[in-house]
């Protein structure tokens, strides 16, 4: 198990010095607010990780292209936390967000797309609809 509160306090004087030096729209302090996050997911601290991916997603939106894979990546984020809270109808929401970020952005190769498949089809799993799984799963094996 990694040093997760050694991280923590990497990351967070990663984001003062961000805030102090960056505009508030960078998206550099969208992926400072990212690494919180990761952090916080790490150790199933999934209202803290929700909360630090959500300010990444914000900046993201506002500072980077509809289809640029980090806004991908900020969707997948918040929807595994989804996921992993039991809340399926918003998990499946962000992840097939991401997904259409992804297909956007991303080569038909491309691993972080094979993910998105993946975990719409592990959403559609634990909501009991096997079928949708199953086509989201083939598709990631594709």
């Amino acid at each position: 198990m990694g040093d997760y509160i050694k991280a923590l306090s990497y990351y967070e004087k990663d984001l003062a010095i961000i805030q102090q030096s960056l505009p508030s729209n960078h998206p550099d302090l969208g992926t400072s607010y990212n690494n919180i996050g990761l952090v916080y997911h790490n150790i199933d601290d999934y209202s803290k990780a929700l909360s630090y991916y959500e300010k990444a997603l914000v900046i993201r939106r506002q500072s980077l292209p509809s289809n640029h894979p980090d806004l991908g990546a900020s969707y997948n984020n918040i929807g595994l936390v989804h996921h992993n809270m039991g809340d399926y109808s918003k998990a499946l929401s962000t992840h097939e967000k991401a997904l259409a970020v992804r297909l956007q952005s991303l080569p038909s190769n491309h691993p972080d797309l094979g993910a998105s498949y993946n975990n719409v089809g592990n959403v559609y799993y634990n909501m009991g609809d096997y079928i949708k799984a199953l086509s989201y799963y083939e598709k990631d094996l594709a």
